[in-house]
């Protein structure tokens, strides 16, 4: 049987799903407060970025993966307008009803649904903007779903891939005490959950670096790949756009 990485440790392929769904059950109440202490706020800057950069017009389809709690798909929302419609999924039941309940909140009804990234139930060509933040590195097969973001967007459509990348050399050292000193600690005290917060960690340093990823993202099929570096290379922004 095929193996993969969560964090960084090896389990079955078939395995990683349900351990990442551990993960987000369990960091789900807290998931936003935590997002604010971890990032000092940040976070948000980090998304409104993204969106800014998105070219959103009223009357999109715009289609957000790993909406989690639902900030991205609310920004977006808010740009779509009445024509347009943000659908709002992930594959964490947990994660996905705190992010409706949001957007409800808000008085925004969005298509909410729990669905794999690997797999995705739209058609071929539909949507003009899919949009991930801070998800892609929990899925097993990076590849796998970057096709399939590749298959529902339209000719001239946008895929931005919000998340964190690897960071300049000069703060590795600072970043790595941080990350896994400081970081499973405050989720302990915040959450109730070290491990977690340690997976968390371990998986940004899993993920593939922003070149990497640029030329996974053009073997997939997008004509036009750039990134754009914030934090010094804490996070990146990736951009596709489907020829």
């Amino acid at each position: 049987m095929s193996t993969t990485h969560f964090g960084f440790k090896s389990v079955d392929e078939a395995d990683k799903s349900r351990h990442v769904k551990g993960v987000f059950d369990s960091v789900a109440p807290q998931y936003d407060v935590m997002n604010d202490l971890m990032s000092l706020g940040l976070h948000r800057f980090w998304k409104a970025y993204a969106v800014m950069l998105a070219q959103v017009h009223e009357g999109d389809q715009v289609l957000d993966i790993a909406g989690g709690t639902g900030d991205m798909a609310l920004a977006l929302a808010k740009k779509t307008g009445r024509g347009g419609q943000v659908v709002h999924t992930d594959i964490n039941e947990a994660m996905l009803g705190i992010g409706r309940n949001r957007l409800i909140d808000a008085g925004f009804l969005l298509p909410t649904l729990v669905c794999d990234a690997e797999k995705l139930p739209f058609a071929d060509n539909h949507f003009n903007l899919v949009s991930v933040a801070f998800g892609l590195r929990n899925m097993t097969h990076k590849d796998a779903a970057l096709a399939e973001m590749h298959r529902v967007l339209k000719p001239g459509g946008r895929l931005l891939l919000l998340e964190f990348s690897r960071v300049a050399g000069p703060l590795e050292t600072v970043y790595d005490w941080y990350s896994f000193k400081v970081l499973p600690k405050l989720g302990q005290w915040v959450a109730g959950d070290a491990d977690s917060y340690r997976y968390l960690a371990e998986s940004i340093r899993m993920h593939p670096d922003q070149e990497t990823l640029k030329a996974m993202m053009k073997t997939s099929g997008f004509g036009h790949v750039d990134y754009h570096n914030m934090m010094c290379g804490l996070v990146a922004l990736h951009i596709g756009i489907k020829c």
